[in-house]
């Protein structure tokens, strides 16, 4: 295909998954430039969360398209992502980065990226378009495989090349859709504690900052939220290990 441009926006497609949430993670973009060349974006996180994937993914894509000066349509399922970079961020940044409970915004340290990123691209036209998952649109189905392969940790080949070999109707675009109104949050049961073991060690953490210091990047690790002492037990059993002969050290962050 020669370079003359054949679309006038650059569409992208974003997406992120995670097993545990918190648990490994994996982050996917799909990038169609109006010259008819199309590139595959993904990555993983032994320690993450579903909405930060989400994120990263976005954020990704957009650092990718540094340089770029074409209009922009970015395609996500994540009402999560679309809300707080269109609507809620205004309001946490007027907070001092408080949410409107008065606590930290989490994922303060990818929003203030996103955002400059997000600023940068507006001068050039930038739309946030809602596509729902896992109803056959080609770019969001793409884009969930190669995130989900990311958080099992399986190798996957990301494609860069010319649109006329790109083996996904990217262009399959969905109709626009209303954005949905996000769920009330359920309250979330409290955590009795986190568990990671690295080789024979286990320890005990008492909030999951401790138990991401302890494990983020090292591979091999295994960690999980504890609801109970009972539960703490079937988690060192479905570790292999006997909870009565496990000592564990206990994180005194």
């Amino acid at each position: 295909m020669n370079e003359s441009k054949t679309f006038e926006s650059i569409i992208v497609f974003t997406d992120g998954a995670c097993t545990g949430n918190p648990g490994p993670g994996g982050w996917a973009a799909v990038v169609a430039l109006p010259n008819g060349q199309v590139r595959e974006l993904g990555g993983g996180n032994p320690a993450t969360t579903n909405n930060r994937m989400e994120m990263v993914g976005a954020l990704k894509a957009l650092q990718f398209l540094e340089g770029q000066t074409d209009p922009t349509v970015v395609y996500t399922d994540s009402v999560y992502v679309i809300r707080g970079i269109t609507e809620w961020i205004w309001g946490w940044k007027r907070r001092g980065w408080k949410n409107a409970e008065g606590d930290e915004v989490s994922n303060r340290d990818i929003w203030e990226e996103l955002f400059i990123q997000a600023s940068v691209r507006k001068e050039f036209g930038l739309e946030w378009k809602f596509v729902r998952g896992h109803t056959g649109v080609p770019g969001n189905e793409r884009c969930d495989e190669i995130s989900v392969a990311y958080a099992k940790g399986k190798r996957i080949a990301l494609f860069d090349g010319a649109l006329l070999h790109y083996p996904y109707a990217i262009y399959d675009l969905p109709p626009d859709q209303d954005l949905p109104e996000m769920r009330a949050a359920l309250p979330k049961k409290e955590a009795f504690s986190y568990l990671s073991m690295m080789g024979d060690a286990v320890v005990r953490h008492k909030s999951w900052t401790g138990c991401e210091l302890r494990v983020k990047g090292r591979s091999g690790a295994k960690f999980k939220k504890a609801l109970s002492a009972n539960d703490e037990t079937e988690i060192l059993k479905s570790w292999g290990l006997d909870p009565a002969k496990v000592k564990i050290q206990e994180d005194p962050r």
